[in-house]
């Protein structure tokens, strides 16, 4: 849990920093530039939904420990290059994740080739595989589920961008009713279906 809160935190806290870099302060201001998961908490996305996926992995189900953080706040109006940062401050928190992954993935690879994993004490070689495991797949996960088209993950937004005028009644429609379409597609194990074959790809080039 403490692992998600964290990737969760970066994600927000880079969603807020890229929106900053474009001319809006309203999330900095707001003090949602941090890694502190106090300021990127949400009861549903960052606390029951993660605590039921565990009950269910814990209780022998198919599950992925997965939520979302409170949604950042930003101002478009006040951004340079509308279009341009929609785009780029909506896959900020994508990128952080992959970067926390690609960092996973690079001690996790060093490790093994090099035969360090060996010489850490066995006192620590269990805790020090589980947090890179969990940095390497949590992350994956965030990134990936986080692309989906459905309000309110960042996937939409980028759709968003380049939906022509014409399909302004779909979005909208997606708007009204994409956190429900959300969790059944969570529960019916679609986004379990999706990601566990990018983590098995990760896992087999280590």
């Amino acid at each position: 849990m403490v692992v998600l809160m964290l990737a969760i935190s970066a994600h927000e806290a880079a969603h807020a920093w890229m929106s900053d870099r474009f001319g809006d302060d309203t999330a900095r201001l707001l003090g949602r530039v941090t890694l502190n998961p106090v300021a990127h908490t949400d009861p549903i996305g960052t606390l029951l939904i993660p605590i039921v996926n565990f009950l269910i992995g814990a209780g022998g189900g198919k599950a992925f420990l997965i939520g979302w953080g409170k949604p950042t706040p930003v101002n478009p109006l006040r951004w340079r290059q509308k279009d341009l940062a929609n785009v780029m401050v909506s896959i900020a928190g994508i990128l952080a994740n992959l970067l926390i992954a690609v960092i996973a993935f690079t001690t996790i690879k060093i490790l093994l080739v090099t035969g360090l994993f060996y010489d850490i004490p066995d006192s620590l070689k269990e805790p020090v595989v589980l947090l890179l495991d969990y940095m390497l797949s949590m992350n994956i996960s965030l990134a990936v589920f986080n692309l989906l088209p459905f309000p309110p993950l960042d996937g939409s937004k980028v759709l968003e961008t380049f939906l022509p005028t014409s399909m302004q009644p779909l979005y909208e429609l997606l708007e009204q009713y994409g956190f429900l379409i959300l969790m059944v597609l969570m529960y019916m194990g679609v986004f379990g279906a999706i990601i566990r074959p990018i983590l098995n790809g990760v896992y087999s080039l280590l």
